[in-house]
C-alpha cells in the first residue's frame, strides 16, 4: 500500500481554503482522504462542533500537551493556540489516506522540519479588496478582528513562495479543478503507482 501524501495548506484568512477543501473531499469520493482536526483554544463559533470542526480545549490542557510533545505543530494565532495531533496525521497517512492540514505559514514551516515529503498549497485572493469582502461577508466577526485581519494578510502572503503550489482563488470552480489536479498528479508519481499497482507490475515484467 503506498503511503498516503500530507497537504499542508495555507492561506490568509477569508482567502477560501476551508471552502475549497472541504469541495474536494466532498468531490472525489474516489480517494481516501481527510482533513486534520486540529485542536484550539479559542471559543466556539456558531455552527462548529466539538471533534468535527477543531477540538476545542482549555489553554492549561493544551499547554500541558505541549509538554508531552503531542503536537506534530503549534502556533499561537490570534492570542489562540492551534495544534496538529502527531500521532494521528501519522496513523492515516501508514494506512495510504491523504490528509490535508489548514494551518498558517508558521506551523508549515514546524511541519517541513519533521515531514519533509510533505506538499504544500498555499491561496491568495485575487485583491485585497476581494479579501475584505469575503471576510465581511461571512459576518463572523466584528470591525476591529477583520481590520486586524487584513493587516496580517500581507504579512502572510509574503510567505507563498516557500509552498510548492500557488492557487488563486478569483473563481471557485477554477480554483477548485486547480486544486484537484494537484492531487492527481501526485497520485500518479512513480513510486505511489509502483506501490498501487505492484502486482499488476510483477505479472507485466514476468518472463
Amino acid at each position: 500500500m503506498a503511503q498516503g501524501t500530507l497537504y499542508i495548506v495555507s492561506a490568509p484568512s477569508g482567502a477560501g481554503k476551508s471552502s475549497l477543501i472541504s469541495a474536494l473531499l466532498e468531490t472525489n469520493p474516489t480517494y481516501a482522504m481527510k482533513v486534520s482536526v486540529s485542536h484550539t483554544t479559542r471559543g466556539m463559533r456558531p455552527g462548529e462542533e466539538d471533534g468535527l470542526h477543531y477540538h476545542f480545549i482549555q489553554k492549561e490542557k493544551f499547554e500541558e500537551l505541549i509538554e508531552k510533545n503531542e503536537f506534530l505543530e503549534h502556533a499561537e494565532v490570534f492570542g489562540n493556540y492551534y495544534g496538529t495531533s502527531r500521532v494521528w496525521i501519522e496513523e492515516n497517512l501508514q494506512k495510504g489516506i491523504d490528509v490535508f492540514l489548514d494551518i498558517d505559514w508558521q506551523g508549515a514551516r514546524q511541519i517541513r522540519k519533521q515531514m519533509p515529503l510533505a506538499k504544500s498549497v498555499f491561496i491568495i485572493p485575487p485583491s485585497n479588496g476581494e479579501l475584505e469582502r469575503r471576510l465581511n461577508a461571512r459576518g463572523q466577526d466584528n470591525a476591529a478582528v477583520i481590520a486586524k485581519r487584513m493587516s496580517e494578510a500581507k504579512s502572510e502572503m509574503s510567505h507563498f513562495s516557500e509552498y510548492d503550489y500557488l492557487i488563486v482563488n478569483d473563481d471557485f470552480d477554477a480554483s477548485l479543478m486547480d486544486f484537484k489536479a494537484i492531487i492527481r498528479a501526485e497520485r500518479l508519481k512513480q513510486d505511489k503507482q509502483a506501490a498501487k499497482y505492484n502486482g499488476m507490475l510483477t505479472a507485466l515484467l514476468a518472463e
